[in-house]
């Protein structure tokens, strides 16, 4: 009976033996069929990330331009209700095309990739809902201006360059066509931006088509030829693009600035807040999820701008004891009323400008292991925008490095801008912020382009104001004064968080805004009539700095703690601007799971 069970067992064992090589193969098989098809999702998504990617270059040229992708520098956008229609419809075919690519067995990023895409097709889905192409200009923002902003990114080395040029101009008054009659059902559907802002608009447009002959700023590209370029195309090239300027340009910027002026303005709201839109609550509550990635509500984010303001306050007041002064209020006046902490002249906030960055960048190799390949230039902001502008802000480079990034300087009224926040917003618009933080993310490898080129505002604008701060920790505002600047600019970035949810959410006149910054701060004049225009103007946007770098300081905190002496900031640094922009909470996952592995290195 023994023998027979042994027998059994071993007939077992041999028709086990005689299966197993089948099912090795099976398996063989199975895992061949299943490489094949995480092969051929994976290629999938990769070529439905360039065809969503090709279609939004196609549909705003100007994108495609500020990018250096120069293959549409002869057209403008497409403004019509109709495109905004067919647009809509194209983003939510590429959304269902990206949900039904099944992601199982992609690689962490392949799968994050895919992840993003389906946020933002969703979160521009959920933002056409407000129009917001029926309230397209403001005194910072629109295509009037964006078309001028754009001549200092489009190439003019060829006379292919010039000829695209001279078909844009002559898009121009139907754009502006467009952009009138988008504007004028806007009045219709009671969604209107304030009227003081349209004033300004109504000004700015006026100013444009006053500029005639080679002054203006559309003459600027045929005063002066590359040297490719034979005498008799020059010549035949400015005698159309200025043609187009004065036949077809200039009377379209007239024309718009008579209706801004006389028919839609008197029709703009009288409220500053959002709120007094038929959508306020809503679309604010959309910005501040957009804007900061975040799903925190109004009253925690004035919550948080409090606390910030309360321990930026002590910081500012051990500062000014050191300085010998008693109190802040007694530091701000005098730096109000002391001339020697303004500018003489706009040169004067240029060379500041490019000296703070020239001596960053001889530092950068002890901040980062990855440097940015493209350069940075510090030019002189246009003149067209600069009365209603920031004190600096940033152009990035093309992506192929054929265009440096650019800090565009305000030098408009220099005698009333305060020099001591100069150096911090060197850091922020230049390097280590702006400058560095987009050139690293264009030169990564192995990112679908869209990632490459995000703009989520809170981590952007997040990672600018933290660099802020690492002028401090390698020894620059060696001034006291500077590093007041410094402080000061930090609780700029915080009133911003009670200011922004308070005339948006709570309200508050613009009376109350420019109250507030001038109880907190020493801010020069200009500036505090600026920035609270741009908070009117853009809501939620101004609430992305704070809170995007109070999220990055957390992380560097959490590792700090973590990894005790293993800590290495030029690799946190690395890691979190080595994924190309992302929104908040991501970016927490990526560096939690950052520290893990360097937690479990031997």
């Amino acid at each position: 009976m023994n023998i027979r069970v042994a027998g059994r067992r071993g007939f077992g064992l041999l028709f086990a033996l005689t299966l197993l090589p089948s099912l090795q193969a099976a398996q063989k098989t199975q895992a061949a069929g299943e490489a094949a098809d995480i092969k051929s999702r994976r290629t999938q998504l990769l070529s439905l990330f360039d065809e969503e990617w090709q279609y939004e270059l196609r549909s705003n040229p100007e994108m495609a331009t500020s990018i250096g992708d120069n293959r549409y520098n002869d057209r403008l956008k497409d403004r019509s209700p109709e495109f905004y229609e067919s647009d809509l419809e194209a983003k939510r075919t590429f959304l269902d095309r990206f949900q039904a690519v099944n992601p199982a067995g992609l690689s962490p990023q392949d799968t994050l990739s895919r992840e993003l895409m389906i946020r933002n097709l969703r979160q521009n889905i959920e933002e056409a809902g407000f129009k917001p192409w029926e309230m397209p200009v403001n005194q910072m923002d629109g295509p009037y201006l964006e078309w001028i902003e754009m001549l200092s990114l489009t190439p003019f080395d060829s006379v292919k360059d010039y000829d695209n040029y001279l078909s844009r101009l002559h898009q121009v008054p139907r754009a502006l066509d467009q952009v009138t009659g988008n504007m004028r059902q806007g009045v219709k559907d009671r969604l209107m931006p304030p009227r003081y802002l349209l004033e300004k608009v109504a000004v700015q447009a006026q100013e444009i088509s006053e500029k005639d002959g080679d002054a203006g700023p559309f003459a600027q590209a045929v005063n002066k030829f590359p040297a490719g370029i034979s005498r008799a195309d020059q010549k035949r090239l400015r005698s159309a693009v200025l043609a187009a300027i004065h036949g077809e340009v200039l009377p379209a910027y007239e024309r718009f600035a008579a209706f801004v002026r006389d028919d839609y303005a008197p029709h703009g709201r009288t409220e500053p807040g959002v709120w007094a839109l038929p959508d306020g609550a809503e679309r604010y509550r959309f910005e501040i999820r957009r804007m900061t990635t975040t799903d925190l509500t109004p009253e925690e984010i004035q919550q948080i701008g409090l606390k910030q303001l309360a321990e930026i306050e002590a910081e500012m007041l051990a500062l000014a004891h050191k300085l010998g002064f008693n109190d802040l209020a007694s530091l701000n006046e005098h730096i109000k009323n002391d001339r020697k902490f303004y500018a003489t002249s706009g040169p004067e906030v240029l060379d500041l400008y490019t000296r703070y960055t020239r001596q960053m960048e001889s530092q950068l190799p002890k901040l980062f292991g990855r440097l940015p390949q493209n350069k940075l230039e510090v030019i002189p902001m246009d003149p067209f925008r600069a009365k209603n502008e920031v004190p600096a802000d940033y152009n990035a480079g093309a992506q192929d490095g054929s265009r440096p990034g650019h800090i565009n300087v305000n030098e408009w009224d220099p005698e009333h801008r305060l020099t001591l926040n100069i150096e911090a917003i060197a850091y922020h618009e230049g390097v280590p912020g702006h400058h560095l933080q987009i050139s690293i993310g264009q030169e990564l490898k192995d990112l679908p382009a869209f990632r490459k080129n995000a703009d989520y505002t809170a981590f952007v604008e997040g990672w600018a104001l933290y660099s802020e701060r690492l002028g401090k920790e390698i020894g620059f505002y060696q001034d006291p004064y500077s590093d007041y600047g410094r402080l000061e600019n930090e609780m700029w970035r915080a009133i911003r968080l009670i200011i922004d949810t308070g005339v948006h959410e709570k309200h508050w006149s613009r009376e109350q805004m420019v109250d507030y910054f001038h109880r907190y701060t020493a801010m020069d004049e200009p500036n505090v009539q600026s920035e609270v225009d741009r908070y009117i103007a853009w809501p939620g946007q101004a609430l992305a700095y704070k809170l995007g770098q109070l999220e990055i300081l957390r992380l560097r905190e959490e590792a700090r703690q973590k990894l005790g002496a293993e800590f290495d900031l030029r690799a946190f640094h690395d890691e979190v601007v080595g994924s190309g922009p992302l929104p908040l909470g991501v970016l927490h996952s990526q560096v939690e799971d950052w520290i893990r592995a360097q937690e479990a290195r031997p």
